[in-house]
């Protein structure tokens, strides 16, 4: 520990803290940014049949954590509740003052590997539509649980296909599926009812198994995002932690105001704070609601894990929940805590501040309906401390663009890049979108080409023209990194930042002018997981493209993000083990930041002046502050002049 005497106070504060505060405090707030919703399987339905059982859950679970809906569910598996279950437990419910929706699951799992009904065959089409309509007699809010995909390839499925792809026969078919087999069904038997799907967080695939974001967005009564990114090292997804805000965004950019909120769980985490951190992400994105899956997992027992920072006052503080002395509790007479107060303390904490920031801003990117390429690159993106916000439409109003492979589905691609580039805005394209747009038309914009050829990185320089090249510091030389290799005319394009290989350079932020903007090409390395091994100098250099014009940035280590906000407000989260400084700078003339947690107030200092022979022309002048943040933890500031 780098400060013992500040380890001894820490330690001893959360002792004190953890025996004096009693866990139900942390249930309450007093200004409600979002409701929170607690999903209820169908298993565990036809367990809280029992009077007893439901009543000594419910009073377990709501001491610890303000519950004020939960989601009904009627199917799974093909298991069923019966008409007079769902009845009563509606009645429990809202007779404690919570709202009550229904909630379906399509799926016949068997085992690890999903498994799909197959809507080909007439007796499962025959279930679905019986499931739709049994759930819409008891709730005028239903709710689909993320299995409405399709996965079977068996004889009938593959005589309906005939000649279209996969992806195109089972978008097809789901659309046909959710119009004629769930909605029209539902609503014949209530009028009233509203549906909502909700999409998982493996939105980049959804095409390939009948997800359509882009026909259910508009078919069903609303959508929802599922934001559990959970270990992103740990699972068979990889999901990078800022994927829990990302996607909330993104969806609601293609369904605004129509996108209900953020569903996360408590699975595959290795420490408990990844659990409180999916929350906090979750929350940080605005949403009207946040879902916790699901009931039986709240009653778990804390898991605490691996976490050598828990000494250090973090953001998600362990002791508060589960104090030292949890003998001295018992003696009290007072249960041991449950994930339910994880995630009470966790939802109190963000909710204290949330009312102060305003709608999430970010770098604008381009990913059309049914598009994949550079798969989920986005997020490692914010993983380095860009904040990205995603459209499924060009935003045009945007004076700069980022686009990555994803942009080569839209077959005017380039003839909106030139529009772009001619209203005299910029445009940032990957390498992957440059190698996809190789003969298709980007030649008529920047004459790049996309080698077959790969080099390894040893060190990284910078330069804006003609002239020798400058080191990105001592921690310049990570290497181990793999990248294509771009070849350009010089004179014709520059690069900005490069890559070193034995004393040789290759490009990895070029730069060519075209009509009254600027394209340039952004080098992506083989493993996107790489860019965290960037030294801190180089994502610096692709910030100063990528971040002009926006009134914050962060310079630092990687794995921090940046959550920005339209009234100047921002957050600063750290996803790594470990204490870090960051350089926080803005733009517009602020001179202060003030902590909206502690309301502690920093000034700022204007940066050194550059080396002449290296500053840029169009260098921004930006007030500058240097913070401090804890493992897994954030900070949450207002600019101020």
């Amino acid at each position: 520990m780098n400060n013992p005497a500040r380890f001894a106070r820490s330690l001893l504060r959360k002792l004190l803290f953890g025996l004096v505060l009693p866990v139900a405090a942390f249930a309450a707030d007093t200004k409600q940014n979002f409701y929170t919703a607690i999903y209820i399987p169908v298993m565990m339905v036809r367990r809280l049949a029992d009077p007893a059982v439901r009543q000594r859950e419910w009073e377990t679970i709501s001491r610890q954590l303000k519950v004020d809906k939960v989601y009904i569910e009627s199917e799974r598996d093909r298991m069923l509740a019966d008409d007079q279950t769902l009845e009563d437990l509606k009645k429990f419910f809202t007779d404690h003052g919570v709202r009550v929706a229904g909630g379906i699951t399509y799926s016949d799992n068997r085992g690890a590997q999903y498994h799909s009904f197959c809507y080909t065959n007439p007796d499962d089409r025959a279930f679905v539509q019986r499931v739709a309509e049994l759930t819409a007699r008891h709730f005028d809010e239903i709710i689909l649980d993320d299995f409405f995909f399709v996965t079977t390839k068996n004889a009938s499925d593959i005589a309906a296909k005939g000649n279209r792809t996969w992806t195109q026969f089972r978008l097809d078919l789901m659309d046909d599926v959710a119009e004629n087999l769930l909605l029209k069904p539902a609503r014949a038997v209530n009028p009233k009812v509203k549906i909502t799907i909700k999409f998982p967080n493996w939105y980049e695939h959804f095409q390939g198994l009948g997800f359509d974001l882009d026909k259910e967005s508009r078919l069903f009564d609303g959508i929802y995002t599922g934001t559990e990114t959970r270990d992103p090292g740990l699972t068979d997804q990889f999901l990078q932690q800022y994927e829990s805000y990302q996607i909330l965004r993104y969806f609601e950019n293609i369904a605004p105001g129509r996108n209900g909120g953020g569903w996360v769980d408590t699975f595959s985490n290795r420490y408990v704070d990844r659990y409180a951190e999916q929350l906090w992400d979750t929350a940080f994105a605005k949403p009207r609601e946040i879902t916790l899956f699901n009931w039986a997992a709240l009653l778990q027992p804390i898991e605490p894990g691996e976490r050598p920072w828990q000494a250090l006052p973090t953001s998600f503080d362990l002791f508060k929940i589960m104090p030292p002395f949890r003998g001295f509790g018992a003696a009290l007479g007072t249960p041991p805590p449950t994930m339910a107060s994880v995630a009470g303390a966790a939802l109190a904490q963000v909710n204290t501040f949330l009312g102060q920031l305003g709608q999430p801003i970010g770098i604008k990117s381009y990913k059309p309906h049914h598009s994949s390429g550079e798969d989920f690159l986005p997020n490692f993106l914010g993983m380095i401390g860009l904040p990205i916000d995603l459209y499924s439409t060009f935003p045009t109003d945007a004076d700069l663009v980022l686009l990555t492979e994803s942009a080569k589905f839209d077959p005017d691609i380039v003839a909106k890049i030139k529009t772009q580039l001619n209203d005299g805005k910029s445009v940032v394209i990957t390498s992957g979108l440059l190698h996809a747009l190789q003969g298709k038309g980007i030649e008529d914009i920047v004459e790049v080409e996309y080698t077959e050829r790969r080099f390894i990185a040893d060190g990284y320089t910078t330069g804006f023209g003609s002239g020798n090249r400058s080191g990105l510091g001592e921690d310049s030389r990570a290497s181990g990194m793999l990248f294509p290799e771009l070849r350009f005319y010089t004179n014709d394009a520059w690069a900005l930042v490069s890559a070193m290989s034995d004393n040789v350079g290759f490009p990895l932020l070029l730069m060519d002018r075209y009509g009254k903007g600027v394209l340039y090409v952004w080098t992506m390395p083989d493993n996107f997981h790489h860019l965290y091994r960037l030294p801190p100098n180089v994502t610096s250099a692709f910030k100063d493209v990528l971040m002009k014009g926006f009134f914050v940035r962060i310079d630092g280590p990687s794995q921090v993000a940046l959550f920005a906000y339209d009234n100047h407000t921002f957050i600063v989260e750290s996803f790594l083990d470990h204490e870090t400084d960051v350089k926080v700078s803005v733009a517009g003339g602020f001179t202060k930041l003030r902590d909206l947690v502690t309301g502690e107030v920093i000034s700022g200092q204007e940066p050194p002046p550059a080396n002449p022979w290296l500053r840029r022309p169009d260098e921004e002048k930006r007030m500058v502050f240097h913070v401090h943040v804890l493992p897994h933890s954030y900070l949450v500031f207002a600019a101020e002049k």
